[in-house]
């Protein structure tokens, strides 16, 4: 049973830094595209990164968030990680990990099957 769990979510001021994790089981990790997603109330599920597979060597980011936030993975421990520095308020939301076994990293929320439970992040003004 394929499990994605985050951590790291919380509240900080504007100009500040949070890491969100992502830890996974019941898969073959390494061989997983991961991406992060992020939701606010009333609005739909927006891409927010995206790694490829095995090394990682390949990201993507949306533009909103090109600069500011990088994502990276640790095979070894499983985990997938998003560093968010000089946050904004409008980066205030739900943040989701994801996973799929397709070949390239996808940036649209429905071509990943499988999804953790989301982690808050505020950032104040």
């Amino acid at each position: 049973q394929v499990q994605l769990v985050e951590s790291g979510g919380g509240l900080v001021q504007a100009g500040g830094s949070l890491r969100l994790s992502c830890a996974a089981s019941g898969l073959s990790f390494s061989g997983y595209v991961l991406g992060w997603f992020r939701q606010v109330p009333g609005k739909e599920r927006e891409f927010v990164a995206a790694i490829s597979r095995w090394s990682g060597d390949s990201t993507t980011y949306a533009d909103s968030v090109k600069g500011r936030f990088t994502i990276s993975r640790d095979n070894n421990k499983l985990t997938m990680y998003l560093q968010m520095n000089t946050l904004k308020p409008e980066d205030t939301a739900v943040y989701y990990c994801a996973a799929d076994r397709k070949i390239n990293p996808p940036t649209s929320a429905i071509e990943y099957a499988y999804w953790g439970q989301g982690t808050q992040v505020t950032v104040s003004s």
